[in-house]
């Protein structure tokens, strides 16, 4: 019974083989080549003649097949699903392949026929052209690439942004100092200071296409100007459009509500900055909001692309790609603010960052920048030097302008771990006279230098303490009637970024700066010194 058994066995097997070779022989030429199977190898300790000879498998005659096939109804439907199975997966394999085929011979023909059609609308020799304008050419009149897939402009849209939670508190004011007051943070006041929000904003940007990227960036924790009631108004900062005439995005024009390319901290995100605010010396020259409505072109090459975003990406406080140079004009009054008069601003900006050739790929940049115009200064009424009536002084309010112009320096050494930043401007622009009757065009002046240091201490963070001397000798423009004064601070502080979405940053500040209230109480002099110290606190964190 079992010797049986084991014939009919092996009469199935072998059934089963010729009958699935015979039924799989149109699938055997879609199957990938087979690598040949290595002889195995003859051990030292088996000799060559001790080899035991193969054993041919037994043969199985057609007629007896066909005699235990006919004697066994099972045995012969089973053999039958197995060869039906195999059929079928053949024929479905070849409806795949004559399907993917005619697929393929489909968008041939598209692809042939979008051709013909652009070589007929496109002018004869339009490739040949110098400048790049066939690539702007191209991306105005839109033709689907058959071999590229197709993508939406909102698949690169993306959404982020910040918030910047602050406490702030006056340690001591000197005897005879006016209230406090800063020009960075609003704040500081000396009688309700505790927690505010000093940003709270949100970043909308995307690629529509190749040539065109857009950005829009609100600000919900701004105050109005003449509004002392109420706070965290919504904003605009930003909205412009980059225009990139080449798709290497070398060569571009921001149109739009942007940041003005003067002064490395001022075109450094508020994101990134270490100390809390800006200077005054280089931030007096574009505030308020570091903004402006004009256009600007932007030049960068490919290589510097690349640097100015690992600057920022790595975590070294870069200020961002605002281009090897960059120049342009703009209204002149700065950001969220209605022009004044039928000036424009004019501004240019050059600068070079460069990769050392140290251990630790150490990374400088030095820059040059300028700005000229005429700014409309707002008047308020005061009493000049504290004595007599009320007045507005002079040169204010209308249309005329006051001239002002700036020139400035940038060296930046990051900290790769230590770090050295340094800005230094000259210039004139309005201020207020001595007499405060008048403003006029004086005499500017001022910067600032900085030391730090970069620990990562791989468990708890990044912590990087930082020292900054400051001082600046001018008129604040932006201010009611251009206060002119001499200020001075240091500043003291750490920033920890605990992680890649939170920072915590503690500052001590010495101040010695002129308080902006224009007062026209009587006997009340305006614009008197506040010297003190302070102490801050922020919590930032990113989204």
């Amino acid at each position: 019974m079992m010797a049986c058994s084991t014939v009919r066995i092996t009469v199935w097997l072998s059934g089963f083989l010729v009958v699935a070779s015979f039924a799989c022989r149109g699938m055997a030429q879609d199957l990938p080549p087979r690598l040949p199977r290595l002889a195995a190898p003859v051990t030292a300790t088996t000799p060559m003649a001790e080899q035991p000879e193969k054993v041919p498998a037994p043969m199985v005659k057609k007629d007896s097949l066909e005699a235990i096939l006919k004697a066994d109804p099972e045995l012969r439907k089973e053999l039958e699903t197995v060869i039906e199975t195999i059929v079928k997966r053949r024929d479905a394999e070849k409806k795949n392949a004559d399907e993917a085929k005619k697929k393929a011979d489909e968008e041939q023909k598209s692809a042939e026929a979008i051709m013909k059609q652009q070589d007929a609308i496109t002018p004869s020799g339009h490739h040949d052209f110098h400048m790049n304008l066939p690539i702007l050419f191209d991306s105005m009149h839109p033709f689907p690439d058959p071999l590229k897939k197709s993508s939406k402009w909102y698949d690169k849209f993306s959404i982020r942004g910040y918030t910047q939670i602050r406490f702030d508190r006056t340690l001591n004011t000197d005897e005879g100092s006016a209230e406090p007051n800063v020009f960075g943070d609003r704040g500081i006041n000396g009688r309700a200071e505790n927690f505010f929000i000093r940003r709270l904003r949100f970043i909308f940007s995307g690629e529509l296409n190749e040539h065109l990227f857009f950005y829009i960036q609100p600000d919900f924790g701004s105050t109005v100007q003449g509004v002392t009631g109420s706070t965290n108004f919504g904003q605009m900062r930003d909205a412009y459009a980059d225009i990139y005439v080449d798709k290497e995005q070398v060569h571009r024009f921001r149109v739009g509500l942007s940041k003005v390319p003067y002064g490395w901290e001022n075109l450094q995100s508020s994101i990134n900055r270490i100390p809390l605010d800006r200077t005054d010396a280089m931030n007096t020259g574009v505030a308020p909001n570091e903004r402006d409505l004009g256009i600007i072109y932007y030049w960068t090459p490919v290589d510097k692309q690349k640097l100015l975003k690992a600057l920022v990406d790595s975590g070294l406080k870069g200020s961002g790609n605002y281009g090897i140079f960059g120049i342009g004009v703009y209204d002149g009054q700065g950001g969220s603010v209605p022009e004044a008069n039928l000036n424009l601003h004019a501004v240019a900006r050059l600068t070079w960052p460069v990769q050392l050739d140290w251990s630790n790929g150490q990374v400088i940049e030095a820059s040059i920048q300028g700005y000229r115009g005429e700014y409309v200064v707002t008047g308020g009424p005061i009493r000049a030097l504290g004595r007599g009536p009320a007045i507005t002084p002079l040169g204010t309010g209308g249309t005329a302008g006051i001239l002002e112009e700036r020139v400035a320096a940038t060296f930046v050494f990051y900290p790769q771990p230590f770090g050295l930043q340094a800005e230094w401007q000259v210039g004139k622009g309005p201020g207020l006279n001595d007499a405060q009757t008048d403003v006029i065009s004086r005499p500017i002046s001022g910067g600032y230098v900085m030391g730090m240091y970069r620990w990562d201490t791989h468990r708890f963070g990044i912590v990087m303490p930082y020292c900054r001397w400051q001082q600046f000798s001018g008129g604040y423009r932006n201010v009611v009637n251009a206060p002119y004064g001499h200020q001075r601070q240091l500043d003291l502080g750490v920033e920890w970024q605990i992680f890649q979405q939170l920072e915590l940053t503690l500052e001590y500040s010495m101040v010695n700066t002129p308080n902006f209230t224009a007062n026209s109480a009587a006997n009340a002099r305006s614009f008197n010194d506040f010297e003190g110290s302070m102490f801050r606190v922020q919590l930032q964190f990113n989204y």
